[in-house]
């Protein structure tokens, strides 16, 4: 590695300061959307248990980015659920990753190789990316794929001749380091399997050509890279939930897409305003012809870089080959999730960004020189160019810096992102179908309604349609919500939740066969689902099948032993059966759960058919201290404490 200077090691500093200064605002910013997935309520964070889960089982986690996982397991354990950690974190990596960006580009003797990595430090289009918890993912696999392609730069210098076997143990050391951050970057966020590729593009850029030797030193990474992907694209499927996606696009509009979403990417770049966290969602028509005009403006730009790489230099065209590979996983050629709701998202380019915002930078940089070399020949000039020089880039980094900090503010909270979202794109229907959950839990019913409402004619989603029914349901419209519930499961049928939510309505409305059909539904997409099970037990229970129920009760006494719920259900069960089996369940409830009211009561009422009149009055009695107006109760007390 090459030593830094005091100076280095101060432009360094003022790099990492410069991040932190914008990205202040993530100090009073929250949780946001699924981050509860990611963080709040996953379970694999909370032991070691966990942690091994995290790193063996591909389904534990949201995604299985073990690394990502694994920096949010070591901060539970440091700072619990204060989000201002996690968001520190999250600033810290990104502006590690500007810190490594500007060391290699000034090894390769990029113009403004400061001023780049600065550019990419601030700029707003990578708040998604920073201040957006779950998006670990991004600055983590950045920082690896930029330490990755530090060390092989570094293994390529030294001895790039010689073959394998006379390679000495450091030119080992750099080979394989790279390779290992390679893995972590992948570990981190998939996306990195472009790196092999970007390599490529790179030594073709510094030599002007491409050795076999070079192709064979990157096949491991290329392999690597594809298995990791077509992990990422098989979760995706069969985890994640893009299986159930139906984007409606053909091969042709998939193009269209690609085309339309790479200018899309490279104008938020140029100019970055009315960023927002959903996108409108562009109707996408191959048999549109002006449709095709990013297609052909991409294919007519790369053509002209290339035909004019011997006067320009092969760097406009490697950016531009940079830029468009690694977008490709979000071009629309794959369904990812998000697609769902929008085809673009500004985290989406968070590496991609860089080869457009390295050529721009180094070519205002190398026009700048050229125009102050005119001067040269005037002290005077030449200083007051250099001021100029310096004036610009600082107007710069203080406009991206303001804008970006405007845009850290969105992410303060859930209300605030979703209507900073709803302002810019009133057309986005997740938006309203979140705002409502907001309002509803602050008890303001009319305004969930007005956007659960809006959310369904503006798309139909599953979500939105539950949601829609569970208020309804709550507003007693127990038939609409039903209705609601099956055309939310007809368009998402593997939705578990919004299944079990109707199982309970049905079983409400005393259509308990329809119900179990649901809840047995419900269980076959999550089978280790205690309180679904509580819910189906307490179905067979009502339609007086004892037996089933209790089966369903001791299959949840395997799954969780110490369920509050669990032994008071099988008490009510023994109660009218066996009185005697019932006081050793409603005992054990007790235990548990030793301030409910009703577990105390039905005890009493179990040692009671016993004739333990004693020890159902001690049972009554604490049920009356934590339910004193409870008449059912007094009248028990009376009846086993008379003479």
């Amino acid at each position: 590695m090459v030593n830094w200077s005091p100076q280095q090691s101060r432009l360094a500093l003022a790099l990492v300061a410069l991040t932190c200064l914008v990205y202040v605002p993530v100090l009073w910013a929250g949780f946001v959307w699924d981050d509860d997935d990611y963080v709040v309520e996953n379970a694999s964070l909370r032991d070691t248990t966990g942690l091994v889960r995290i790193w063996t089982d591909p389904l534990a986690t949201p995604q299985y980015y073990p690394l990502v996982q694994t920096s949010f397991w070591i901060e539970q354990h440091l700072w619990s659920l204060h989000p201002t950690g996690y968001h520190l974190t999250n600033v810290l990596w990104h502006a590690l990753s500007a810190v490594c960006l500007w060391r290699l580009l000034q090894r390769w003797q990029v113009p403004g190789a400061w001023l780049c990595a600065a550019v990419f430090a601030v700029h707003p289009v990578h708040v998604e990316s920073v201040a957006w918890i779950t998006e670990r993912k991004n600055v983590l696999s950045g920082f690896w794929y930029l330490i990755s392609t530090s060390l092989y730069w570094e293994f390529t210098e030294s001895h790039p001749s010689k073959s394998a076997r006379d390679w000495d143990r450091a030119t080992w050391g750099r080979y394989l380091g790279a390779f290992a951050a390679f893995v972590l970057a992948l570990l981190s966020k998939t996306v990195a399997c472009s790196l092999p590729a970007a390599l490529l593009l790179i030594l073709w850029w510094r030599r002007g050509t491409l050795r076999t030797a070079d192709w064979l030193r990157l096949t491991p990474f290329f392999v690597v890279g594809l298995s990791f992907a077509w992990l990422t694209a098989h979760l995706e499927q069969t985890h994640v939930g893009t299986e159930n996606i139906d984007l409606g696009l053909t091969i042709p509009d998939r193009i269209v897409l690609a085309g339309r979403a790479v200018w899309f990417y490279l104008g938020k770049l140029l100019w970055p305003t009315s960023l927002t966290f959903i996108y409108p969602k562009w109707q996408i028509r191959a048999d549109e012809l002006w449709q095709w005009s990013g297609v052909a403006a991409a294919a007519a730009l790369l053509m002209t870089l290339g035909l004019l790489r011997q006067r320009i230099g092969r760097g406009p065209l490697v950016a531009a080959l940079f830029f468009g590979g690694t977008l490709i996983p979000a071009l629309g050629f794959v369904d990812v999730f998000p697609m769902r709701y929008s085809f673009v998202a500004d985290h989406f380019q968070y590496l991609a960004s860089l080869g457009p915002i390295v050529l721009l930078v180094s070519w205002t940089q190398i026009v700048t020189r050229r125009s102050a070399s005119r001067f040269t020949t005037q002290t005077i000039d030449t200083q007051a160019s250099g001021a100029a020089s310096i004036c610009s880039q600082t107007i710069l980094l203080l406009v991206l810096g303001v804008l970006t900090w405007r845009q850290v503010c969105v992410y303060r909270n859930l209300e605030t992102l979703w209507r900073d979202t709803l302002a810019k794109n009133p057309a986005a229907a997740i938006a309203h179908n979140n705002l409502a959950a907001i309002l509803d839990d602050r008890g303001d019913n009319a305004g969930a309604l007005a956007h659960l409402q809006e959310s369904v004619r503006l798309d139909p989603l599953p979500e939105s349609l539950a949601n829609l029914a569970l208020l309804l349901a709550k507003h007693g419209q127990i038939e609409e919500a039903v209705t609601q519930y099956r055309e939310s499961l007809r368009r998402e049928p593997r939705a578990a939740t919004a299944r079990a939510e109707l199982a309970q309505l049905l079983a409400r409305l005393g259509r308990h066969d329809e119900a179990l059909t649901e809840f047995r539904l419900a269980l076959e997409l999550t089978p280790r689902d205690p309180d679904l099970r509580l819910q189906l037990a307490e179905s067979l229970r009502v339609m007086q099948r004892p037996d089933d129920a209790l089966r369903e009760l001791e299959t949840i006494a395997e799954l969780a032993p110490n369920h509050p719920r669990l032994w008071f259900d099988v008490g009510v069960i023994w109660l009218e059966r066996d009185p005697s089996q019932a006081i050793a369940a409603l005992e054990r409830a007790a235990q548990l759960s030793p301030q409910t009211a009703g577990v105390h009561y039905r005890l009493g009422l179990a040692r009671e058919r016993t004739g333990d009149a004693a020890g159902a009055a001690v049972a009554f009695r604490q049920a009356l201290r934590l339910r004193p107006k409870w008449p059912e109760a007094k009248a028990a007390l009376q009846r086993v404490a008379s003479p």
